[in-house]
């Protein structure tokens, strides 16, 4: 029996190279396995670490430069935003180079051109007035600062020189010394639509006009008036008479006499018109500050004011001073008692108040 078991569990030698050499083979597959995977393993993480450092974070979006073809394309967008000047604008520009040239007739067509297209454009209207200021057509001046003066505040500048010219009025510019039929008492700078009567011997030479500031009186107003002798006329002074009246408007409307204080000075010692210079005379016109009275006050005034058997002034009449304002003038000089020469302020008063050839008429 135990001959049988030593026999049985006695390993044969060839079988154990053989299982030596499976055993060998399975560690070297094993090992070829794992080394593969392994292998592979580090070759997915080796890519993914590449792949994250080869990728930069994205920048921040910027904007994109315009193309030329872009650019071109603004352009007109940018001029539409900044337009052409306009063709009044235009023909306001060029009037005034016609004027600034002398060329008031080219100037005041393109002025009139303007105004068809925007009859109450301030600019156009004021520099339109200017020019017939400046050529001493004063009617058609007049009608221009009227217009202007119509549109009220909202014209700016151009109604403030519009207030200024109709209350104060633009004096005549004094013409250079001359001899002979075109000397300067019958130019036609120095008359208004009265003119200078045919074959006269004296004229009206210049009219001056300020406003002196008085803060105790509503208005005060200084003028100098150049009366002047034909050259080479022998004046008798005795013969000479210069009427000036001045003119107020009352509610806006009516327009009268005035009833301010005017007062009349000679500046020229002799005024004897001995030599061919002209003589000045001074006149002031003058309104006193007036209080308003309420309606109560007037109606009293005007009740004590009435006597039995006499007309009164009514109670508009007692109001027309507080209404009155300055208008403007009428200048006439007679000699021997006739008509010489007449300038008025704004002209339109020698059409309400026509001169006549005789003072002892007026």
């Amino acid at each position: 029996m135990r001959t049988l078991l030593s026999r049985a569990i006695q390993v044969d030698p060839s079988f154990n190279v053989g299982l030596g050499f499976v055993v060998l083979l399975a560690v070297a597959e094993i090992f070829a396995a794992s080394s593969y995977y392994v292998g592979r393993l580090r070759a997915s993480r080796a890519s993914t670490q590449a792949l994250a450092v080869s990728v930069p974070a994205r920048p921040a979006a910027q904007p994109t430069p315009a193309s030329p073809a872009a650019q071109t394309a603004v352009s007109p967008a940018a001029a539409i935003a900044a337009p052409s000047p306009s063709l009044v604008d235009q023909l306001l520009r060029k009037g005034i180079e016609f004027r600034d040239r002398d060329d008031t007739t080219n100037a005041l067509a393109r002025f009139q051109e303007a105004l068809d297209s925007e009859p109450d454009n301030p600019a156009v209207l004021m520099e339109t007035a200017k020019t017939y200021d400046r050529v001493q057509m004063y009617d058609r001046a007049n009608e221009m600062w009227r217009k202007l003066q119509e549109l009220g505040p909202a014209a700016g500048a151009a109604y403030d020189l519009a207030e200024q010219r109709l209350k104060l009025g633009v004096p005549a510019p004094a013409t250079t010394e001359s001899t002979g039929a075109s000397s300067s008492a019958e130019s036609p700078a120095n008359r208004d639509v009265g003119g200078k009567t045919e074959g006269s011997v004296m004229g009206i030479s210049d009219v001056k006009i300020a406003e002196t500031p008085d803060p105790d009186v509503e208005m005060s107003l200084a003028f100098q008036i150049g009366i002047k002798k034909q050259p080479g006329a022998d004046i008798d002074h005795t013969k000479v008479k210069i009427k000036v009246e001045f003119y107020d408007t009352v509610g806006d409307k009516d327009v009268r006499l005035t009833d301010a204080d005017v007062n009349y000075d000679w500046l020229t010692p002799k005024h004897d018109w001995s030599d061919d210079n002209p003589e000045v005379l001074a006149v002031k016109y003058v309104r006193p500050k007036r209080a308003v009275a309420s309606s109560e006050a007037l109606l009293s005034e005007a009740a004590a004011t009435i006597k039995p058997g006499r007309k009164t002034r009514s109670k508009g009449a007692a109001t027309d001073s507080i209404l009155r304002k300055y208008l403007g003038y009428i200048v006439r000089v007679y000699y021997d008692d006739e008509l010489q020469a007449v300038r008025a302020e704004p002209s339109r008063l020698l059409q309400l108040f026509p001169p006549s050839k005789s003072p002892s008429a007026q």
